[in-house]
């Protein structure tokens, strides 16, 4: 068994399980939910859950570690809808970024953690550079 991919260290920060409200342009309500971080046995994977109680708001499962060729971290994604996507994703120094480079589909998320809470604002660029923001989260710790 190897050790810890060291990028995942600061992860831990975010294991355990936090409310959620989000925003969407799109729709006009605050959709309240949960999401939880945990260590794959082992230690190499981090799992995320996501629940929203809203019929639009997909619930989520994302797989985080080493990409199976190269370098840095990738988060798969599958979701309630049958959508996978696949995201770099890093955590340095308190902030967390995710993105993914699609043609006609780009996405991003920028978020500094709180020991408490953080938002994220995922953003959405249908034509490079024209990035729009998309979908808001704040996340508070639950334990």
């Amino acid at each position: 068994m190897t050790e810890r991919d060291p990028a995942l260290e600061p992860f831990e920060a975010l294991i355990g399980s936090w409310d959620t409200v989000a925003t969407h342009p799109l729709i006009d309500a605050v959709v309240p939910g949960t999401v939880t971080y945990e260590w794959l046995e082992g230690g190499h994977f981090l799992v995320q859950r996501s629940h929203n109680e809203h019929e639009l708001f997909p619930d989520a499962i994302c797989v985080i570690g080493a990409p199976e060729d190269g370098d840095g971290l990738v988060m798969e994604y599958f979701d309630s809808r049958g959508v996978r996507r696949t995201y770099a994703i890093t955590l340095d120094d308190g902030v967390l970024r995710v993105w993914r480079d699609a043609p006609g589909f780009d996405q991003r998320l920028s978020a500094t953690l709180g020991h408490d809470g953080f938002e994220g604002i995922y953003q959405l660029a249908r034509t490079p550079g024209d990035w729009q923001d998309d979908l808001r989260v704040t996340y508070r710790r639950r334990d």
